[in-house]
């Protein structure tokens, strides 16, 4: 068997094996189901049920179709090679083997989705961005933050939604709190959980003094509707204040109180939300964010204890941070977790994060190999 025919066979075998990891199978099982709900008279009804579900279906068939459409080219090439194999044509097997480079880097690109096996990577991510040591530098660093996801989530498709905020006196956010909806959001965007450490030449220093700033990322799972359901709270442990909103959203939503904050008393957790146009909304979407941290505190629990079993675990301290975006007196972003580092600061701060992502990404498969 030629070399040309053996990288065939290997990609399909990975490819086949990918279909199989994803349940690609059952992933069009319900893309059908989607079908025949969205084709449903009143489906439009509930105009937010409508789009959520919409952007589901779009994600789940953007999904299936470049695995189907990598599978199909792979096998076309195959009877391609075959045919130039037999009748000797030299000009012909040079596009194969050229073909063959293209399918293989493709792979590589989409093969990330096999590193996404946990339960909730497929979910929806909630993000909060605080800003930390600096002064004024950290707000506008919160806000750098903030454009560098805004960025990543729109060359990916995904949507944003701003949840709550809080804005600095002088530039950028104390806080600012956020919905990405997406497949696989959460399993891509939890690598970034941690300290973001800043330095630079600071634009607010009349002295142009170079000035390092922090800002601390938190990402949580957005729970759907059955794995909510598994959250119960009693009523009586929460405590709801209204304030007024200071979002944006119109006039009636700076003058009324329709700004939501929920306060778990038991454990002091505090979800809030003021960009809904409505008290209701800004109360569904605060205890959802609710939920989701009580969640996301049971699956820390969980492996805190397994760490403390196996003599290894140490609690994460804010000085820790996952990594550095040097931009004086040279230029450089380096994630100290994986050892994945760029001159190209400016890619980086405009949302290109793919190599950090999956350098992530593999370090823990790495990392639970190594435990086993």
């Amino acid at each position: 068997m030629s070399s040309i025919a053996s990288q065939l066979d290997e990609l399909l075998s990975k490819v086949n094996g990918a279909w199989e990891l994803l349940k690609l199978d059952d992933v069009a099982d319900q893309i059908k189901e989607i079908e025949v709900m969205m084709g449903q008279q009143d489906f439009w009804n509930d105009q937010d049920n409508a789009r959520e579900v919409s952007q589901k279906s779009a994600d789940l068939k953007g999904q299936y179709e470049q695995w189907d459409v990598i599978r199909k080219n792979i096998i076309d090439t195959q009877d391609l090679h075959a045919l130039a194999n037999e009748e000797k044509n030299a000009s012909v097997l040079k596009e194969v083997d050229e073909q063959v480079a293209a399918l293989s880097d493709r792979y590589q690109k989409m093969e990330l989705q096999t590193l996404l096996s946990d339960k909730m990577d497929v979910s929806n991510v909630i993000m909060s961005i605080h800003a930390g040591a600096g002064g004024t530098d950290a707000m506008d660093w919160a806000a750098m933050i903030f454009r560098m996801y805004a960025r990543l989530v729109e060359a990916r498709g995904w949507t944003l939604e701003v949840l709550e905020e809080s804005r600095g006196e002088e530039a950028g956010y104390k806080r600012v709190m956020f919905a990405v909806r997406g497949r696989f959001a959460y399993g891509y965007l939890k690598a970034e959980a941690g300290v973001h450490r800043l330095v630079r030449i600071s634009p607010f220093d009349a002295e142009k003094m170079r000035h390092t700033a922090f800002a601390l990322v938190e990402v949580i799972p957005e729970l759907d509707d059955l794995t909510g359901k598994e959250i119960e709270i009693d009523q009586k442990d929460l405590r709801i204040d209204t304030f007024l909103s200071s979002g944006k959203g119109g006039q009636s939503v700076n003058t009324t109180y329709s700004a939501i904050r929920i306060t778990h008393i038991p454990t002091g957790f505090v979800a809030s939300c003021q960009n809904e146009r409505s008290q209701r909304q800004n109360k569904e979407t605060a205890m959802r964010v609710l939920k989701s941290r009580l969640f996301q505190r049971m699956l820390d629990e969980r492996a805190e204890h397994i760490a403390d079993l196996k003599g290894g675990h140490k609690a994460p301290e804010w000085g820790n941070q996952i990594r550095s975006y040097v931009l004086h007196p040279y230029k450089m972003v380096k994630d100290h977790r994986t050892g994945e580092e760029t001159q190209n600061v400016d890619a980086v701060l405009g949302g290109e994060l793919d190599a950090f992502l999956e350098a992530y990404l593999r370090h823990q498969l790495e990392a639970q190999r190594v435990e086993k």
